[in-house]
């Protein structure tokens, strides 16, 4: 099962924390909580924390892609961090990287959106709140 934590480090960025692989079976729930994070606050910058992912397919591809497209419809921004070499070679060889350019932290790819109290709240791959 693939989980998703999404918190609000300050009232301009959310970070969503997923915890397994992205693919077929998780990716509908992922779009869900990218969703979720850009429906709570447009405009903000959403973090995907993938350091919790081994690994990653064209449908968790086309998550993230889905969730950027959102995230830039509402006035915000989609990054990813943290993730592990698996992730970022898939990113290269799809030309994504491009796209999506991998920060090396969750605080790098918040960058001067960081700061402020933190909110949370989980989810799973079947995309129910907790």
């Amino acid at each position: 099962m693939t989980d998703y934590t999404i918190s609000h480090p300050s009232p301009g960025a959310a970070v969503i924390a997923v915890t397994g692989t992205l693919n077929v079976v998780s990716a509908r729930g992922f779009r869900e909580a990218i969703g979720d994070a850009v429906d709570r606050a447009p405009g903000q910058r959403v973090v995907v924390d993938l350091a919790g992912v081994p690994t990653i397919d064209s449908s968790g591809l086309g998550a993230l892609i889905g969730g950027l497209k959102a995230a830039r419809a509402a006035g915000g921004d989609l990054r990813i961090a943290a993730a592990n070499q698996q992730v970022i070679t898939v990113l290269e060889l799809t030309n994504l990287n491009r796209v999506l350019q991998p920060y090396p932290s969750v605080a790098d790819g918040l960058g001067d959106a960081a700061g402020g109290p933190v909110a949370a709240e989980s989810a799973t791959a079947a995309g129910s709140a907790r």
